[in-house]
């Protein structure tokens, strides 16, 4: 009787401990994710730019590779802070998502004054790299510069050196210019505009004498001959503009720089649920229709891994912070 009673106290026991270990697996690892709880995007900007745009061309198809509602919540401010500090705080069950950027996830924590309520590598689990595109150095077609040393020769020789216009402060073409007086030494006058609409009009005035964007903004200004491509920004040529040298072989070793969109989590996101969130962007990513829409944008496309974006974060935070902190830059 004192046996029988042993092993059943034993089989009660073994239940009730297995039991008790399979609720604390996550919820990937017990297939309950994703249920049809929706799955909130959060794009940390305004409607209408390439966050967004990309999020709502993934969204849907998305929704039906899960089985389950993703839902856009734009959440803008501070450059991108603002919303990325509220996925910061977000239960990480995988059903928060949001689109992260240079701006947002490499920038803003050096830039900020006060703040920004989350550490840019700490707070989130990387998912996505969905692309990365170079900025265009252009100039007003009347300019007499027509290469980098011609550029970099005449804002030498200006008091406060060339002006450069921007849609504003921490934005990725100021950084750019930061970046560039950082590794030549030379001085430019930086002149923040509200968006690169106003900008890029300026530009064409004559009124600001150069300015980094994206082939995006400055590409069809370049198409009709009212603007000149000087150089591009990252390590590879742009497919758009196969004739115009990248700042690295106009003679800055070293030069490379991408304004990129990525797709991040709330850190401790189970990885079960981060690889398949990563999969299934990926996917779609490869559409044709998303494809076009990147290189639309003037980014080309990414296969990295959720540790590879991981990686190419941490060396964006640390080279973003060293320009910062050398030419002074503070944003409120």
């Amino acid at each position: 009787m004192q046996r029988r009673t042993l092993i059943r106290q034993t089989l009660v026991t073994g239940t009730a401990l297995l039991a008790t270990a399979f609720a604390t697996l996550p919820a990937a690892a017990q297939g309950g994710w994703p249920t049809a709880k929706p799955i909130t995007y959060v794009v940390p900007f305004p409607p209408g730019g390439n966050t967004d745009t990309l999020a709502r061309l993934i969204a849907p198809a998305l929704a039906t590779a899960l089985g389950t509602p993703v839902i856009i919540d734009n959440r803008a401010g501070a450059g991108g802070s603002v919303g990325s500090a509220s996925v910061a705080r977000a239960p990480a069950d995988g059903y928060t998502i949001m689109g992260g950027t240079i701006s947002s996830h490499s920038i803003n924590v050096s830039l900020y004054t006060n703040p920004i309520g989350y550490d840019p590598v700490k707070s989130f689990a990387p998912v996505a790299m969905l692309g990365s595109g170079p900025l265009v150095l252009a100039v007003p077609a009347s300019s007499p510069h027509k290469t980098l040393d011609d550029v970099l020769a005449a804002s030498k020789a200006k008091s406060g050196g060339l002006t450069s216009a921007s849609p504003g402060i921490g934005t990725s073409p100021h950084m750019a210019m930061e970046l560039l007086a950082h590794q030549t030494g030379v001085k430019f006058t930086h002149v923040p505009y509200r968006g690169s609409g106003p900008a890029v009009q300026d530009l064409l005035g004559g009124q600001v004498d150069m300015m980094f964007d994206t082939s995006l903004i400055v590409g069809p200004h370049i198409q009709t001959g009212r603007l000149r491509p000087i150089a591009v920004t990252s390590s590879k040529r742009l497919e758009a503009l196969p004739d115009v040298p990248t700042i690295a072989e106009a003679g800055q070793r070293g030069f490379d720089m991408g304004s990129w969109q990525a797709v991040f989590a709330p850190a401790g996101t189970p990885q079960p649920i981060v690889d398949r969130l990563h999969a299934e962007i990926m996917k779609i990513v490869a559409t044709p229709e998303v494809q076009a829409r990147l290189k639309g944008f003037g980014m080309v496309p990414s296969t990295m891994t959720p540790a590879e974006l991981g990686e190419y974060q941490k060396a964006e935070v640390a080279k973003w912070a060293e320009v910062i902190k050398a030419a002074g830059i503070k944003a409120e």
